[in-house]
C-alpha cells in the first residue's frame, strides 16, 4: 500500500484503494463506469475513484487498454511479432519487451519468462516442463545462469533454479501476461 513517485513515497489510503485492487485482482478489463459500479457500497466517490486510477496507472500497476475491436485487429500482428522476438530470446537477451494487443504498447518480459511463454505455445502445459525446455536451449549453447555472482554449474542447479522461476512465473506473471494477451 505504497507508491514511490518523483515526490518521494505515498501510502495508499487502504480503504480506498483495497476494494479497487480486489476488485481487479483478477486481470480483467472494465471501464470506470464498471468499477464505480462495483465499489459503490464501499463509499468511494467517483473522484477517489479517478485519483485511484491515476495513481495505480503512474506507478504501472493499472494500464489504458484499448477497445476490443482495437485488441482483435492487433492481435495477429502483435503475435506475429512476438512469436520472432520470443525465437530470438532462444540466444540472446537483448529484447525485454514482448506486445500487448490489449495495452497497443510493449510490457517487460525477460528472457527466461520468454522462453517459458514459447514453451507454452510449444504445447508444455506445466513449470516443470517449461525450465527443462529452457535448459535445453541454455546446454546446447554452453550457456550458464548466474546466481549471486556465481555461474551454476550442474544440470541439476540448472533445472532447480528454472523450475523456481518457472513456478514464480506460474504463479505472478502468467495470468498478467494471459489478460494482456501475450501469453
Amino acid at each position: 500500500m505504497k507508491v514511490i513517485g518523483a515526490l518521494g513515497e505515498a501510502t495508499l489510503t487502504e480503504a480506498i484503494y483495497t476494494p479497487i485492487l480486489d476488485l481487479m485482482a483478477d486481470h480483467k478489463t472494465r471501464a470506470l463506469v464498471q468499477i464505480e459500479q462495483a465499489v459503490k457500497d464501499t463509499g468511494i466517490t467517483f473522484a477517489q475513484l479517478i485519483q485511484v486510477v491515476l495513481v495505480l496507472c503512474g506507478s504501472g500497476t493499472f494500464t489504458a487498454v484499448q477497445d476490443d475491436t482495437a485488441t482483435s485487429k492487433a492481435k495477429k500482428h502483435t503475435d506475429k511479432l512476438n512469436t520472432h522476438l520470443m525465437l530470438k530470446a532462444r540466444s540472446s537477451n537483448d529484447i525485454t519487451y514482448l506486445a500487448s494487443p490489449v495495452t497497443g504498447g510493449g510490457v517487460i518480459v525477460g528472457r527466461f519468462q520468454q522462453l517459458f511463454i514459447l514453451a507454452l505455445q510449444q504445447g508444455k502445459k506445466k513449470p516443470e516442463e517449461w525450465a527443462a525446455f529452457v535448459a535445453q536451449i541454455l546446454a546446447a549453447q554452453g550457456q550458464k545462469i548466474v546466481k549471486e555472482d556465481r555461474p551454476l554449474e550442474t544440470q541439476e542447479e540448472h533445472m532447480a533454479e528454472l523450475t523456481t522461476q518457472a513456478n514464480e512465473f506460474a504463479l505472478k506473471q502468467l495470468p498478467i501476461l494471459k489478460a494482456l494477451q501475450i501469453a
